[in-house]
């Protein structure tokens, strides 16, 4: 399986955010996407994920079952942690889990996503009990609860010590050593050995072809 961007463009009204981006990322490989604000590394991701539409060039999975779409392989986790304050973390996590196709929630898998990130003595508190880096880790336990190939990730750790820096970097490899594709907008090293790189500065800016007419 890999994914596979040719000639990819994309406008926000009247805006070109970015143009001519080309790269093939292969399963069991990470790709780090860099650059300054604004230069489309957001973006990018949500391109990917389906939430927006690319103005020009081609996003497609190659080696999937023809059944399934890109997005359907995909796990997006944004800035927002997208955590309901008032349900707790089981129920957070348990509501991703079934949205995302996984089936009945499984509460075992749950607690080894919690115990894995060391926050199952969290599981029955109120989400929005939490402290802005244990939100942060519920987050990415999401990407353990739900089995899917390909994570995007932007600015994964965001509000995260060192200790969780280096917990996220071991999850990450982990999934790209078992055949998964990683996607990681950022500002930080992220430790991920032998990742490609993708500057988007020199991919950024512009008018778009409308605004021009």
């Amino acid at each position: 399986m890999k994914l596979v961007m040719e000639n990819l463009a994309v406008d926000r009204g009247e805006r070109r955010i970015f143009s001519g981006v080309n790269v093939t990322v292969q399963a069991g490989t990470a790709l780090v996407v860099t650059g300054p604000n604004g230069a489309g590394k957001s973006t990018l991701l949500k391109t990917i994920a389906g939430f927006l539409r690319p103005t020009d060039g081609i996003i497609r999975l190659e080696g999937a079952q023809e059944e399934t779409s890109l997005r359907e392989h995909c796990h997006y986790l944004a800035h927002d942690n997208a955590l309901k304050p008032s349900l707790s973390v089981r129920e957070n996590l348990s509501f991703w889990q079934s949205y995302l196709g996984a089936g009945p929630a499984s509460i075992d898998g749950i607690e080894a996503a919690l115990e894995r990130i060391g926050l199952l003595h969290t599981i029955d508190l109120p989400a929005g009990f939490l402290s802005a880096g244990q939100k942060r880790r519920i987050a990415i336990a999401r990407l353990l609860v739900s089995r899917r190939t390909i994570w995007l990730v932007d600015e994964p750790t965001a509000a995260l010590d060192a200790a969780s820096e280096k917990g996220f970097a071991a999850m990450a490899l982990e999934h790209v050593d078992s055949g998964g594709i990683l996607v990681a907008a950022t500002h930080q090293e992220l430790g991920l050995k032998n990742a490609m790189r993708l500057d988007m500065a020199a991919h950024a800016g512009g008018v778009s072809d409308k605004a021009a007419l």
